[in-house]
């Protein structure tokens, strides 16, 4: 018979291992694609979906650290003269508040546990040549990361699940 002692300690080696394991995840634990889950802002208590309660998205992550990211709203409307360079203003804004895309090169760092986008375009032009961090958590098959806005007081989390 065990000793009980012997068995809780048992548990707590156990239990500190895997919280080592658990954060030293790297950038080869990240990559691959993942399809986005959710998308949502929380500001003053209150949730909402950033682009719809169906978002559509990609995340792909090379071994490298290159990546492309691609988020768009369910049901964008389509353009009436079916040529993007004619679409009324109507439908651009449309199209602009519901997506978002940016490629370039992410970094893990493990200590802070966070992504480090490294953006070199973005359909939003001001981000281009930017770097952005966002708080990290991955668990089995879901990435989640947050972003925290000091100057509005919102946080943004996106949850993505990996594509076998």
């Amino acid at each position: 018979m065990s000793h009980p002692f012997n068995v809780a300690a048992g548990l707590v080696l156990l239990l500190a291992l895997s919280t080592v394991d658990a954060c030293a995840q790297s950038l080869r634990d990240i990559a691959g694609a993942w399809q986005l889950v959710s998308a949502q802002s929380e500001q003053g208590g209150k949730m909402a979906d950033l682009f719809g309660s169906h978002p559509r998205g990609i995340l792909t992550i090379e071994a490298n650290g290159r990546y492309v990211l691609v988020v768009a709203r369910t049901g964008l409307p389509k353009i009436a003269t079916n040529n993007r360079g004619t679409a009324s203003a109507e439908e651009n804004n449309a199209i602009v508040d519901g997506s978002i895309a940016h490629f370039g090169k992410l970094a893990v760092d493990t200590a802070n546990r966070t992504l480090d986008f490294r953006i070199e375009t973005s359909t939003f032009p001001n981000w281009d040549g930017s770097e952005q961090k966002r708080k990290f958590t991955l668990t089995g098959d879901e990435l989640r990361y947050t972003n925290a806005s000091g100057s509005t007081g919102s946080a943004t989390a996106l949850v993505w699940k990996r594509i076998p």
